[in-house]
Formats: structure tokens, C-alpha cells, sequence
């Protein structure tokens, strides 16, 4: 029987590519990671690591035990899902990871009816992008991640996922001025694209599903965008657009229900819309935290909407 403890630290290895990175998740010392895998080869009786360069690999043996490994802790997420079903009481500890606009749009009212509902819920929320949080995810650093997928930009899906759609979030074209150019007042998405390519832009950075997003749409309109700032932060965007300084990319969420303070316009068709989701491990999605948070956030777009169509939410 193979020890379960080794074969995590197999796993993780896989997820987070280095003994160091294991280990400093983990808040153990390199070494002993490293002890413990060497007993884990002993146990199995074939090598399960070899070095290239400064680090090391997994071996095809590895990989197959990870495989098991995956399916192992997939049925005991199922047990223990089982278990907290079994109570009356939700307790514990959910941990969330969201990109920003959902962090300020949606999160904190689903916070609140959480807390309404489920007060001995621990909650603990982490601002992070999905390129980070959906990895992370995968190494079990969170329970719940909020992601996005642009149009024409679909994600990977990597195995052991499951996602579930939770709204789909309008894009616009935000002017750094007033529209007083006859191309933007009375042309068509692609004109008014097309009217900004010698302002400066502000972008999300490079190897984001933003970023490459928005260049493609800006090359299909024909030019290559002046981006002068970078950042995921698209409350800077926004202040950025507002002074002038550059054209955005803006979603609605970074409204959160407020009237917008910029001139926007829309996209053309097909690239108007980016899809929100959420994302657990296979085997978590019916616990019933996973259940009551999935819950709390539809309810957080329900209500958000209706603010928006200035009726009285439920």
C-alpha cells in the first residue's frame, strides 16, 4: 500500500514544477520533500524522478501514480462533500479566488448573503487572475475560482475541472473624449475602433486572455494599438480613459451598477461579450459550501441586474 501523504507531495510536484515551490506551499524545508519522495521511490520500487538541469522531472511511472493519485483525492473530495451534507450546520472554511471586476461587482454581496444564511461559514476571499488562480485551483491552494473567457479566446479546460456559467458580461469601447469626430458620432463599431488607432492605449499585460483579445480586435480593424500602459487593474484603466490619456477595453461589471462616468460605444459583433464562470475541482461541486456560494453569487447577478433595470431586487 502506497503511503497517501507521499503521493500529494508527487502531485503538487507535478502542479507546481519545483521541490522549492512544494515545499514552500506545503511549510515544509526542501529537504524533507525531498526525503519523502525518495522513500515513496522505495516503496514503489522504480525511480519516479530524474534531474534536467537544476530541477527534476517527473518519469512515466510518476505520471502514471499521479493519474491514481488524482482519482483517489477526487473520491475523498466526494466523501467529504458527503459528509458536510450529512450535518445541519455548514462550517468550515471556503476559499474563493476572483479577478478584480467580480471581486467588486459581485463578491461582496454574495459575502453578505452568505453570511446571512451560513454565519459559521468562513469565507476567505483572494484577488488573483485567472491565469494564476485556475493553476492554483488544480494544486487545491483554493476551493472556488471566479474566471473569464473572451470572445473568440476559449480556455483550456484541464482535466479535473468543472465549470458552471454565471453571467454573461457586456464589452465596450471606451473614448478617451467626447465623441466630436463624425466617424465616432454617427459610424458603426468597427469606425469608431478604427478612429483611436493614433491615441494611446492602456492594455492588461501581455500573456493575458485580455490582452490577446483586445489586439486581436484592434489588428482585425486594421492597426496596431499604442499601448503606453499595462496593468490588470481596470479601475486604473477607467481613471485613465476619464483623464484622457488613453482608449479602453471596459466591461460593465466595472460599473458595479453605477452610471457610466465615460463615453462608450459598442464592439463589433463577436467580440461584445466575455462569459464569467465559475470553476471547482471534480468531485467538490456538491458540497454544500460549493452549492451555497454557487448560490449567493447568482443571486449577487440577480440583484445586480435588477439595480440596473431600476427594480426592486427579491
Amino acid at each position: 500500500m502506497f503511503d497517501l501523504h507521499r503521493l500529494r507531495l508527487l502531485r503538487e510536484l507535478k502542479h507546481r514544477g519545483t521541490l522549492a515551490a512544494v515545499a514552500a506551499a506545503l511549510s515544509y524545508a526542501p529537504s524533507s520533500v525531498s526525503q519523502q519522495l525518495s522513500q515513496l521511490e522505495a516503496e514503489v520500487g522504480v525511480r519516479l524522478l530524474e534531474p534536467v538541469g537544476r530541477r527534476v522531472r517527473l518519469t512515466e511511472q510518476a505520471e502514471i501514480l499521479v493519474a491514481h493519485t488524482e482519482a483517489v483525492l477526487e473520491r475523498l473530495e466526494r466523501a467529504e462533500a458527503d459528509i458536510a451534507t450529512s450535518l445541519t450546520d455548514l462550517t468550515g472554511t471556503l476559499r474563493v479566488a476572483s479577478f478584480q471586476t467580480a471581486a467588486l461587482a459581485l463578491v461582496p454581496t454574495a459575502l453578505g448573503l452568505l453570511r446571512d444564511l451560513h454565519p459559521r461559514l468562513r469565507v476567505h476571499v483572494t484577488h488573483m487572475e485567472p491565469e494564476r488562480s485556475l493553476p492554483a485551483l488544480q494544486a487545491r491552494d483554493f476551493d472556488l475560482v471566479i474566471a473569464e473567457e473572451y470572445p473568440g479566446n476559449p480556455n483550456p479546460r484541464p482535466a479535473g475541472l468543472e465549470q458552471e456559467d454565471l453571467l454573461d458580461d457586456p464589452l465596450r469601447l471606451a473614448l478617451p473624449a467626447p465623441a466630436d469626430r463624425p466617424e465616432v458620432a454617427t459610424g458603426g463599431p468597427m469606425a469608431a475602433l478604427r478612429s483611436l488607432a493614433d491615441r494611446p492605449w492602456v492594455m492588461e499585460p501581455e500573456g493575458t486572455a485580455a490582452r490577446h483579445w483586445a489586439m486581436t480586435l484592434c489588428r482585425n480593424a486594421g492597426f496596431e494599438p499604442d499601448v503606453r500602459f499595462e496593468t490588470t487593474d481596470l479601475l486604473l484603466h477607467l481613471r485613465l480613459v476619464e483623464q484622457e490619456h488613453a482608449a479602453a477595453f471596459l466591461p460593465d461589471l466595472v460599473w458595479s451598477a453605477q452610471p457610466p462616468t465615460v463615453t462608450l460605444r459598442p464592439l463589433p459583433r463577436g467580440h461584445r461579450t466575455r462569459r464569467i464562470f465559475t470553476v471547482v475541482r471534480r468531485g467538490r461541486s456538491r458540497h454544500p459550501a460549493i452549492l451555497a456560494c454557487r448560490d449567493a453569487l447568482l443571486r449577487a447577478v440577480g440583484l445586480r441586474s435588477d439595480q440596473q433595470a431600476g427594480t426592486p431586487g427579491p
